[in-house]
């Protein structure tokens, strides 16, 4: 089970960030990543985080301004989002990879376990 906290209104430039707290499976084995999905549009990869932390991959969107980091000792994922653009109002999705110690995967296809979902909404 992954359960998605810290979402909620904030202006253009502001921050917020996400946490993700996962229960029932091998945290610490596991790929992970956060996707999104506004209105009317596919969901879409945002970051992603090898197991040991060591690699992370953004994508083109968010590269520079969002950071994904976890603390495998808290069974935790976080998205710091920095500068927040009304285009990424969304519903934000934690994922876990299908498989263990895997890296590289952006495709929603490869991940097994998400998240309910929780809101960002950046006002202009």
């Amino acid at each position: 089970q992954l359960v998605e906290s810290g979402g909620g209104l904030v202006q253009a430039g502001g921050s917020l960030r996400l946490s993700c707290v996962a229960s029932g499976l091998s945290f610490n084995r596991k790929l992970m990543a956060w996707f999104r999905q506004a209105p009317g549009k596919e969901r879409e990869f945002v970051a992603g985080i090898t197991w040991s932390g060591q690699h992370t991959r953004y994508g083109d969107s968010v590269k520079g301004r969002f950071t994904i980091s976890r603390e495998n000792a808290k069974n935790t994922l976080y998205l710091q989002m920095n500068n927040l653009k009304s285009d990424d109002t969304a519903e934000y999705y934690c994922a876990a990879d299908r498989f263990n110690y895997r890296v590289g995967n952006t495709d929603a296809q490869d991940f097994a376990t998400w998240g309910q979902g929780i809101q960002v909404t950046v006002s202009s």
